[in-house]
């Protein structure tokens, strides 16, 4: 594996103020604020899904005189499970890296940085592969280029002039509101899908009338959110390679072409529903929010080894709060 030398951390001369490293903005890993994160005490356990349809049900009833009131209740369902499996990731800095290294590069410093990136990298593909994708939620379109179909799950992609986005949107928040009494609060997009919609000619349009000289009509991320009435647009930004270490880097956006729209609880709590949350494993070896970062000697590599650990399980638990769209844009 590749570790920087001693001439990698040291110059003879200028650019000793500046140190520029590739690192991706931390922001832009959204997992954990479409999944909220739910801090366990134990690695598994069962969590509680209630019946909703118990909720909803009209049963109140008039009380006669001396009679008891007419009862109710609701059910539960104990057997979902979670599991917080353990992610791994060290880094060996040599003794002689720290040694020569100048004092604007602290190597352990990097190599904290570097190990959390990559943690943030696979939760947020652990979100994709298995609930950014299809087939996982209750109602599941796919963007099509040509003889679109609501009736038939599919909408017109969204970078076609003539598609209808903002339609779109508002029949999945209804067909969600509908069937659960939550009004979806989360708009996830691909990196692609929000360029798409941000150029699109009905979404500016309508926003064009409150643009003046010194501030023309743009539309952005909180322009989307008020055209689709949700709180927040999360657009999925990261950026993964996929090349295998000394092969030429091949980048790309993680969210692909996709699009979710669902319910993401505001606080957390038993009897709060929400599309999905993140258990993590605060107990473990008394790390805090499920992670810690470990260093100590490796004596027979004379170097420090940086490492971090951490355990969660990214679990769907209402699968009727979400809406997903496939291939949303061409």
């Amino acid at each position: 594996m590749s570790q920087p030398t001693v001439s990698d951390v040291h110059v003879d001369a200028m650019l000793t103020t500046l140190s520029v490293a590739y690192r991706q903005d931390q922001s832009r890993f959204v997992a954990d604020r479409v999944f909220p994160v739910v801090n366990v005490g134990k690695q598994s356990d069962r969590y509680y899904v209630y019946n909703r349809g118990d909720f909803n049900r009209d049963e109140m009833a008039v009380r006669a005189p001396a009679t008891e009131s007419a009862g109710s209740g609701y059910s539960l369902d104990n057997t979902p499970t979670y599991y917080c499996n353990e992610w791994a990731l060290h880094k060996d800095v040599p003794d002689q890296v720290i040694a020569n290294a100048d004092a604007v590069i602290n190597p352990l410093r990097d190599a904290t940085e570097f190990l959390t990136l990559k943690a943030l990298l696979r939760r947020e593909k652990s979100f994709v592969s298995s609930y950014f994708t299809g087939g996982i939620w209750t109602s599941d379109f796919d963007g099509v280029a040509s003889a679109n179909s609501w009736a038939g799950g599919s909408v017109l992609q969204w970078n076609d002039a003539n598609s209808t986005p903002i339609e779109d949107i508002r029949k999945a928040s209804t067909t969600i509101l509908e069937r659960t009494g939550f009004m979806p609060n989360v708009l996830v997009l691909g990196k692609v899908v929000y360029d798409a919609l941000i150029d699109h000619p009905d979404l500016v349009d309508r926003i064009k009338y409150g643009q003046t000289p010194g501030s023309p009509a743009i539309v952005n991320r909180q322009a989307l959110a008020a055209l689709f009435e949700v709180d927040r647009v999360e657009i999925m930004s990261a950026i993964e390679n996929t090349a295998n270490e000394g092969a030429t880097a091949s980048h790309s956006f993680i969210g692909g072409k996709k699009a979710l729209l669902c319910y993401a609880a505001q606080s957390p709590g038993l009897m709060t529903p929400s599309a999905g949350y993140t258990f993590q494993w605060s107990g473990m070896y008394g790390g805090s929010f499920g992670q810690r970062i470990l260093s100590f000697r490796m004596d027979e590599l004379k170097a420090t080894r940086v490492e971090i650990e951490t355990c969660y399980d990214c679990k769907m638990i209402a699968a009727d709060l979400g809406f997903f769209f496939d291939t949303v844009v061409g």
